[in-house]
């Protein structure tokens, strides 16, 4: 197996800024796609640590008004391998192999040293680091997978496989393999590098990636599980902002509103819901005033107020704001699965052209819906969150599932000729 490295112990960070959750608004960002093309990171710092926290950076962060940077995966992570062999790479960063190693590749020289300092220099900008975290599957993948850590370790303690079926892993994330969540030593894992990343690199909350494999037992899922029970009571985690993406593909596995008291969660339908108003989509209108009204249906149990709902219109899966109002199809052929992948319920539209136009009434349509979009979601109740590059109009082509694209089309484009700075200003404005 390869080898680990034990490392120094590190003096804890100094605490963050601890926005209230009423005044909270995420910003989801990816390292690598946020600085690859900024014009102010130089080209070593680009797609690393260093890069997200050059002063500049975080000088247009803060302008936004936003108050927490959501980072997404910065475990150290691998590309799969029907990735490496069509020569892509992932850039998303779902698929871990090491719960307490930040991305070698997000780094110069010393990724945890780089990860602490960017930390303190977002910290000293005013915002929160959010980490987008992944412990319900590794990269270690199904049986024909490689076996880097867990499966060698200690195979039926780390991974769920089906009863009398040792070799058959269950995949209730679509990835391969599935967390063992009810095994002692995973629950010791999870609280374990959830608490370095807290207290020693600083860390102030997390986005749990399909969150329901952490609450499920054989049987199925339950919001008393001891694991999820053993993250919201540690004493070491009390100051940490808890946020479940409250679905995943197994059995079971929609979730939403089902999370403890302490947990907020990402909410599909306040987007979906959005999305169809704006669209012109009829009966939706009853639907749309809940979700602006901070989904008391879903949340409104157990003392959750209305900010356990994370409100969003977009997130790094599926169409970002430009492309919901240009696209009403996925344009993913450059992943290799011959336009399979990626979402087909979009509640997008083109307003009468699929993608790139110089139709200047089709053009201040969408620009007019994606304000729209943007409008509600900050002025909803809940808390909001925007996919960094929406306030300028980043697009991706129609890719809604760029995982695979780390080059242009998962970059963020900051040429000028391609950014609308009055639609930044007006979302400056409204935040």
């Amino acid at each position: 197996m390869p080898k680990s490295v034990v490392c120094d112990a590190l003096q804890k960070l100094p605490a963050g800024p601890r926005i209230p959750w009423s005044e909270t608004i995420f910003y989801e960002a990816n390292v690598r796609g946020y600085t690859m093309l900024h014009p102010a990171v130089g080209e070593l710092e680009r797609g690393t640590f260093n890069g997200m926290r050059h002063k500049d950076v975080l000088h247009y962060i803060r302008s936004l008004g936003v108050t927490a940077i959501e980072l997404m995966p910065v475990h150290a992570f691998l590309s799969e391998k029907h990735l490496a062999d069509k020569g892509l790479r992932n850039i998303w960063g779902y698929n871990p192999i090491a719960f307490f190693a930040p991305q070698p590749a997000y780094a110069n020289s010393d990724p945890v040293a780089e990860f602490r300092d960017m930390v303190h220099a977002i910290h000293d900008a005013g915002l929160e680091v959010i980490l987008d975290v992944v412990y319900n599957h590794t990269a270690e993948g199904d049986h024909i997978g490689p076996s880097l850590s867990f499966r060698g370790l200690d195979n039926l303690a780390y991974y769920s496989v089906e009863p009398g079926a040792p070799g058959t892993y269950i995949n209730d994330t679509g990835c391969g393999n599935t967390m063992n969540a009810d095994h002692l030593q995973v629950q010791q894992l999870v609280v374990d590098s959830l608490r370095y990343w807290h207290r020693t690199m600083g860390v102030d909350g997390f986005r749990f990636d399909l969150a329901p494999v952490l609450g499920r037992h054989n049987h199925g899922f339950s919001s008393s599980h001891p694991l999820l029970e053993r993250i919201g009571s540690d004493s070491e985690l009390g100051n940490a902002k808890l946020i479940a993406e409250p679905w995943d593909p197994g059995p079971g596995g929609y979730r939403l509103g089902q999370f403890p008291p302490r947990w907020a969660e990402w909410n599909d339908r306040y987007r979906d819901a959005a999305r169809a108003f704006w669209r012109g989509d009829a009966g939706i209108a009853g639907e749309f005033a809940q979700r602006m009204h901070g989904s008391a249906d879903l949340f409104d149990r157990n003392g959750r107020a209305p900010q356990s709902s994370v409100n969003l219109v977009t997130s790094h899966d599926g169409f970002t704001l430009a492309d919901v109002a240009s696209y009403t199809e996925r344009h993913n052929a450059a992943n290799g699965e011959n336009n399979r992948d990626g979402h087909t319920h979009n509640l997008s539209c083109n307003f009468g052209v699929e993608g790139v136009t110089d139709d200047a009434t089709i053009l201040a349509r969408r620009r007019r819906h994606r304000m729209n979009l943007i409008a509600t979601l900050l002025l909803s109740q809940g808390t909001p969150l925007l996919l960094a590059g929406d306030e300028f109009g980043n697009s991706q082509h129609g890719n809604n599932n760029a995982y695979a694209q780390d080059n242009a089309t998962g970059w963020l484009d900051w040429e000028p000729m391609n950014r609308d700075p009055d639609f930044t200003e007006q979302v400056r404005a409204l935040v």
